[in-house]
């Protein structure tokens, strides 16, 4: 029976409250579907087709496609059951309606995403609203149904990396591996020990790829070196130091549930959904992983011009948030203008012990114009007060080293050298008060500069040499994306793993998880 254009748009308005609840299966949609946004896709959906159904009847080809596609929501993370339609005789015009919403809820998850914005901590960068119906409007007159998810998913290379390693996680997941004996001492195991559990071993680095296929790695309880050096590969790709010995913290790595390990990837691919399609070049810091890239493009295939370690925030203290920046300028042996909080909390109580404190650290105290104002009597007072500030100099002792990275914000987060390089060698780098200190200063700011008239890596060192404060303007902006993801996926194949330094992926699961316990008591979406 022919659905006429009055009865589906009538359905849609009085029915609509029925239609925009899932089925019993479904969990939650945190922040992303309320109704009046979902009666809107449905609305936009329709319209241009003048009210006419989608599917052909629920039995139809078209319709089995889509339920196809929506089964296999799995592959990004998604869980099917949030789409699922109940299998309850419905009216045609009902049917066909409640497939397209399953549709168009799963296209908006996987692009945007299914939780609240404000867990990305301020991401920074607005993301327009996205409205699916567009999408499975084109695909459906094309005939491109099967294209459809790859088309709605993020045009990041990282993405469909994640993907991929996703469903290699899962395969390893559906294993059942032996599990790894405690280790015979506290004392790390190396080459030439022995370990009762060095075959079990072989067996799980083999199944992750870090032991290679046609290396031996050694023969009953033998640690061999060959069995090292996958272990140095797997420290490598869990932030741990790749020293090839296996001691506790290794031991506590490889005995990470696979399925946890499902889930942090899983995460990491809802976080990619809050980020805005960026263009050109950028840089991108990774927070867990303590790592920095620079890009020439965003391009599939494109190589990161730079990787570095940096040091962000301290865990529970200054955690540095999570935005998208705009880098301005550069700034060669900059003042550092000392944060109140820092002066308050440890500038006033080491004056308080020391009274040569400043000089000694070649600060100096400055009004509120930046003009020297001397350490006279009353200026103890005028710095509680807030009257006066602390400056430090450039120079040797300076805490921002010879380079900033300026991209004004809110927060007062920048990037910046440090005169505390050994730093970098910790495998656990929260050490700062929020800014991000960067390993290789030089070639950043040779990177950011690049193509800017007078500059190259040359007049990069000079400007260092020289020693004098200079602020360098770049020619145009560039973005800095400072994101969170406790599992990553190099172009080489690799996938990578960090841990929860913030506790993020510890929130961002409790708050899916509240979104569907809300779900199932109303059977409605939380706004």
């Amino acid at each position: 029976m022919a659905l006429r254009f009055t009865s589906l748009r009538a359905l849609m308005i009085a029915a609509l409250p029925a239609l925009l609840v899932a089925g019993p299966h479904s969990p939650a949609r945190a922040d992303t579907g309320s109704h009046r946004e979902e009666s809107a896709w449905l609305a936009s959906f329709y319209a241009p087709r003048a009210y006419a159904p989608a599917w052909s009847g629920a039995g139809s080809p078209l319709a089995a496609r889509a339920q196809t596609l929506l089964a296999r929501a799995g592959e990004h993370g998604l869980s099917p059951d949030d789409y699922a339609i109940a299998p309850q005789a419905a009216p045609p015009a009902q049917a066909d309606a409640a497939l397209t919403l399953s549709m168009l809820r799963y296209l908006h998850d996987l692009r945007a995403g299914r939780t609240s914005r404000k867990l990305s901590a301020g991401a920074g960068a607005p993301v327009a609203p996205f409205d699916p119906a567009p999408l499975l409007r084109q695909a459906l007159a094309a005939g491109r149904l099967d294209e459809l998810s790859a088309a709605a998913a993020p045009q990041l290379p990282l993405y469909s990396r994640l993907t991929a390693s996703l469903a290699r996680y899962r395969e390893l997941a559906a294993q059942r591996f032996e599990a790894l004996p405690p280790l015979p001492s506290s004392k790390a195991l190396g080459p030439g020990d022995s370990y009762r559990g060095a075959a079990a071993l072989r067996v799980l680095l083999r199944a992750f790829g870090d032991l290679e296929a046609g290396v031996r790695g050694g023969a009953g309880e033998d640690y061999a070196p060959e069995l090292a050096e996958a272990v140095a590969r797997f420290q490598d790709r869990h932030g741990l130091a790749a020293d090839g010995k296996l001691g506790a913290q290794t031991m506590a790595a490889l005995q990470v549930p696979l399925s946890r390990r499902v889930r942090q990837i899983e995460l990491a691919l809802e976080r990619l959904r809050w980020l805005p399609e960026l263009q050109g070049p950028l840089i991108a810091i990774n927070l867990p992983s303590y790592r920095l890239w620079a890009f020439r493009s965003t391009d599939a295939a494109a190589q990161p011009a730079l990787a570095m370690r940096v040091i962000v925030g301290r865990a529970g203290l200054h955690p540095t948030p999570l935005f998208i920046g705009q880098l301005r300028y550069v700034e060669f042996h900059p003042y550092w203008n000392v944060p109140t909080s820092i002066t308050r909390n440890e500038i006033l109580p080491a004056l308080a012990r020391d009274p040569d404190y400043l000089p000694r650290h070649d600060m100096e105290l400055v009004d509120r114009q930046g003009r020297p104002a001397g350490d006279g009597s009353g200026a103890l007072a005028a710095l509680r007060s807030g009257s006066l500030r602390v400056r430090q100099r450039p120079g040797a002792q300076n805490a921002l080293g010879p380079l900033k990275f300026g991209l004004p914000n809110a927060m007062d987060i920048y990037l910046h050298a440090t005169p505390a390089r050994q730093l970098f060698q910790a495998t656990r780098r929260d050490f700062s008060h929020g800014c991000i200190r960067v390993e290789q200063p030089a070639a950043l700011a040779a990177f950011v500069l690049e193509g800017q008239a007078g500059w190259n890596p040359d007049a990069v060192e000079q400007a260092l040499a020289q020693g004098q404060t200079r602020n360098v303007p770049l020619r145009a902006s560039l973005p800095v994306v400072i994101f969170y993801a406790t599992a990553l996926a190099s172009q080489d194949g690799r996938t990578l793993f960090a841990n929860d330094i913030y506790g993020l992926d510890a929130e961002l699961e409790a708050a899916l998880q509240a979104a569907q316990a809300a779900r199932r008591r109303t059977g409605a979406a939380p706004h």
